[in-house]
């Protein structure tokens, strides 16, 4: 059994504030252990509940927020910018979302957004607002595996039980507003991941990949001028106004992945 975890940072444990995430943000190096901390937990709880391969994705930015240096080594990891979100995913049973963050808009949620908060103002999966969760619950379905845990702040956590039946959540923090977040104590937080995620791990079987109807359509509203592809390169794109358009297509990855 191999599980994939695909790691963001502004859900992660002990920070509370976004001087912890922002690549120039004061304290973005201990943001970094942060990181690193809670990934460990998750493996560890993975390794406890019987996984005999964990592969960790670098989610977060350009994919290389994580100090290598201070990873569980019986973790294989992946960094950097990657063709496919989830590269290798299809060599896996299982998929944890860890410090993940609520949609951008969601009132009283630390650091929500939806892939980038300086260019996207909304997402619509078959017409449904969808943020990082949903989209990449979608993504996962596409590979025909199951999400059985997310862990973020409570308000991350909420919109993961409403996108996935029977996900296990872990909150390790309180949004208290875009800026801010209440955070549990360190060692409990590690605790709960590991045993949250041994949780999870034993619901393998029972959580299903989400339901998404296809060929999907994917909306992209950016706080800016849109760009889209050459049309004859992605036919499947409609723009809609200035700064809207959508894709169609038989995957939730390829509907998502243009720029």
């Amino acid at each position: 059994m191999k599980i994939y975890i695909f790691a963001d940072l502004e859900g992660i444990s002990g920070m509370p504030s976004r001087e912890f995430v922002r690549s120039d943000g004061r304290y973005f190096e201990k943001g970094r252990l942060c990181y690193a901390w809670d990934i460990n937990a998750c493996i560890e709880g993975c390794f406890k509940a019987g996984a005999d391969g964990v592969i960790v994705r670098d989610g977060h930015g350009s994919g290389k927020s994580a100090i290598l240096s201070q990873l569980d080594p019986r973790a294989e990891v992946i960094q950097g910018q990657t063709p496919v979100r989830m590269l290798r995913i299809e060599e896996c049973d299982a998929v944890i979302l860890l410090g993940y963050h609520a949609m951008a808009g969601t009132p009283e949620a630390f650091s929500s957004h939806t892939y980038s908060s300086k260019t996207v103002r909304n997402m619509w999966m078959n017409g449904r607002l969808a943020g990082e969760i949903g989209i990449d619950a979608g993504i996962v379905s596409d590979y025909g595996l199951p999400i059985i845990m997310v862990s973020g702040d409570d308000k991350a956590c909420r919109e993961a039980a409403e996108w996935i039946p029977g996900v296990v959540t872990c909150r390790v923090k309180e949004g208290v507003c875009w800026e801010t977040a209440r955070t549990l104590p360190l060692d409990e937080a590690h605790k709960l991941i590991e045993a949250k995620t041994i949780e999870a791990i034993g619901k393998i079987g029972s959580i299903r990949p989400i339901e998404v109807a296809r060929p999907v359509t994917i909306r992209k509203q950016m706080i800016g001028q849109i760009r889209v592809p050459d049309p004859s390169v992605r036919p499947d794109i409609r723009l809609i106004d200035e700064s809207t358009a959508e894709a169609t297509s038989d995957t939730v990855e390829k509907a998502f992945l243009w720029r």
